[in-house]
């Protein structure tokens, strides 16, 4: 582990909240509502709130969605394609004492700490808040590193560097999903054929958002269910 990382996990290892305290962090960090929930909503405002750039600004919003769902491809492809890292709450060789009480989590123990598909994801997601809605959306990009990102750290899910490449990759994702050479050739279509077909266009909606929200992970035990018996 490299001096950046150690120097943080074992600072925030040292800090530990009464009983109280830990366990909102971990119902926060575990709870979809305080991600995806939060975020996905304000998209959907921006679709619906009048605005001359009305056109413009649900391009964008299509094209969030679209880096969304990149960024979480990417990061599952990138955990599975890297070599494997070992939480840090898993990993005996760091001799640190997280606040958590959650250390027995088979899913997170065979799955690589790098990069964080959480802050990859969320931070997609926020940075298409940004470039429609400046104020909002810098508001988003705290939230996502307060809310979605330190408290994973501090409960020793991931390395400080698991969560700063995961949310620079979601970023990168997100401003090339969204240049004008790359957003018309998949969203001008795609709202047109919204226009044409409200009807299917927001149910298809609603169970992308209800997925993005839950970041597919029904989908995913389904999925891999299957394989096991297969």
């Amino acid at each position: 582990m490299n001096i950046f990382d150690s120097s943080i996990e074992t600072y925030l290892s040292h800090i530990h909240f009464g009983p109280f305290v830990t366990k909102s962090i971990e119902v926060v960090a575990d709870l979809y509502s305080f991600k995806g929930l939060i975020l996905v909503p304000i998209l959907l405002w921006i679709w619906f709130q009048p605005h001359p750039r009305l056109a413009w600004r649900r391009q964008i919003v299509l094209a969030t969605f679209a880096s969304g769902l990149v960024a979480l491809f990417v990061g599952r492809l990138l955990t599975h394609v890297l070599p494997f890292r070992v939480r840090p709450i898993y990993n005996p060789e760091l001799h640190l004492q997280f606040a958590t009480t959650s250390t027995h989590d088979a899913a997170l123990t065979n799955w690589s700490s790098f990069p964080s598909d959480h802050a990859m994801l969320w931070m997609a997601i926020a940075t298409g808040i940004f470039i429609v809605w400046r104020g909002i959306g810098a508001l988003a990009i705290i939230y996502t590193l307060l809310v979605v990102c330190l408290p994973r750290a501090y409960l020793g899910f991931h390395y400080p560097t698991d969560l700063l490449v995961g949310a620079a990759v979601g970023v990168v994702i997100t401003v090339l999903m969204t240049r004008d050479a790359i957003r018309v050739r998949y969203s001008v279509p795609l709202l047109r054929w919204i226009e044409r077909c409200p009807a299917p266009a927001a149910t298809l909606g609603f169970i992308l958002c209800v997925e993005l929200v839950t970041q597919f992970d029904e989908l995913r035990k389904v999925a891999g269910g299957l394989l096991k018996h297969l």
